[in-house]
């Protein structure tokens, strides 16, 4: 099984999914998002619109889906995967693909409302106080959240939970 946990960026999935994968026995964290940094490691650059989002590279949501496939047969168990997908139809590419195999996902997206989410990311510790990567992805993922994303996933309103909190959530909705 998967367990995707979605969200915009700094919504906090990597932090709640860390401790996910304690509350779930036999469960691994994989970030997607390494996927995609080895294809922006590929030297001469790939062409295309992938050079400002790796997500928009036709190969990486595939390599993503082959990639779980592969650890999943290797390893079993679960897969805790943080990672924003805020493109419709990426991510029906990639549940999609995991349907193909026979891997069924729990979809969860992390939801903040935009003043919580603008405090976070002026507190952000790691890519540093008021990101403009993190600010420029608050309307794309209202957008998404408005037309497809809360409707495809379970919301956890984190607005006024700690990652401990969201995790128990998720890990019990999960389990139950």
């Amino acid at each position: 099984m998967i367990v995707w946990i979605n969200g915009t960026h700094g919504a906090g999935k990597t932090t709640t999914a860390a401790l996910v994968q304690r509350l779930i026995p036999d469960s691994r964290v994989f970030d997607a998002e390494k996927v995609g940094e080895a294809l922006m490691d590929i030297r001469p650059k790939l062409p295309g619109a992938g050079v400002d989002n790796f997500q928009h590279w036709p190969p990486w949501r595939p390599l993503v889906v082959e990639t779980a496939r592969r650890v999943l047969d290797f390893a079993g168990g679960t897969l805790v995967m943080p990672m924003t997908v805020l493109v419709e139809a990426y991510w029906r590419e990639i549940d999609a693909g995991l349907a193909e195999h026979g891997i069924p996902v729990r979809h969860f997206v992390l939801h903040a409302d935009r003043a919580a989410l603008r405090a976070r990311i002026a507190g952000d510790t790691v890519l540093g106080p008021d990101s403009p990567f993190r600010l420029a992805h608050l309307d794309p993922y209202a957008e998404a959240a408005r037309t497809w994303l809360h409707a495809e996933a379970e919301v956890v309103d984190t607005t006024h939970l700690t990652p401990a909190e969201a995790a128990r959530r998720i890990a019990e909705a999960v389990k139950g």
